[in-house]
């Protein structure tokens, strides 16, 4: 068995919990490969005993990826995940980390997974594209969100929302969102949005801040294609942003059409937590 062990150099100082996983992985028998998600500031030193592979290069044969860091890490790995259909497991190091899987105080139960005594849950995710003048110019893979949002001078931002070409909105504030069932925790919840269980098949719709009293969000069918056009901008800003990744700048009229994937991504689960023993942790309620 091969395992990939993603750490974020930020979160896991100096890879301190990457290192003990690895250890414990090693006693269990499995191979492990560490990779970094991201290339970190030239300044930032990395422990120098270590060997650093392309993840790139290791996920082809890999059996799985376990990411050190918040929900940012694993949505990052996600996308070279996605690509291979390995699976991915969270370790977290973040403050709030709805799709972690371990604490890093848990890191015995990695033992386990030399066994194969765990489960997969797979997450449904979400293909998105931003059409310019009818030719695409940009897609992504979103776990989940994709946020239209206005820039950051205090203009709203008009849009229309349509579901297999009907329109189902005119929304004038902040932006939208388009979320799977596993991002109605992140963006969507604060924005006021529902709160759907992670394995369901849906695509939810949430407004941000809205400027109409009866504005709602909407859960749609998984089958359904959302499109999202750009109103008349004129001097004002808006941005597309895919997993809180980079953010495209957005023109008049431009298109943003997004529809469930057909593949979906693999998480591995050890601890036996249901989605609502680890939602009312989060949130600080017990």
């Amino acid at each position: 068995m091969k395992i990939i062990l993603s750490p974020n150099p930020y979160r896991d100082r100096g890879l301190k919990t990457a290192q003990a996983a690895a250890r414990i992985l090693k006693e269990a028998g499995v191979e492990t490969r560490f990779c970094l998600p991201f290339e970190p500031d030239p300044r930032f030193e990395l422990p120098k005993h270590l060997t650093y592979a392309e993840i790139n290069q290791e996920i082809p044969t890999a059996d799985l990826l376990i990411c050190f860091g918040g929900d940012g890490t694993l949505l990052h790995a996600a996308k070279v995940a996605y690509s291979y259909d390995v699976p991915i497991m969270g370790v977290n190091m973040g403050s709030v980390g709805f799709m972690a899987e371990l604490e890093h105080s848990e890191l015995q139960q990695l033992s386990r997974l030399a066994k194969g005594d765990y489960t997969i849950e797979r997450r449904m995710m979400l293909d998105v594209s931003l059409i310019h003048e009818r030719r695409e110019i940009y897609s992504e893979h979103a776990l989940n969100d994709a946020a239209i949002t206005k820039g950051a001078v205090a203009r709203v931002v008009e849009l229309s929302v349509c579901s297999d070409g009907e329109l189902i909105s005119s929304l004038s504030g902040d932006g939208v969102l388009v979320s799977t069932p596993t991002g109605s925790t992140a963006y969507s919840l604060s924005a006021g949005g529902p709160i759907v269980e992670p394995t369901a098949q849906n695509i939810i719709i949430t407004p941000i801040c809205a400027h109409i009293l009866q504005s709602k969000s909407f859960v749609l069918s998984k089958d359904r294609t959302v499109e999202i056009r750009l109103g008349r901008q004129a001097r004002k800003t808006a941005y597309l942003s895919v997993d809180g990744g980079r953010a495209i700048r957005l023109s008049s009229g431009d298109l943003i059409r997004i529809r469930r994937s057909e593949r979906s991504i693999s998480l591995v689960r050890l601890t036996g937590r249901s989605f609502y023993q680890i939602l009312l942790s989060k949130l600080g309620k017990s």
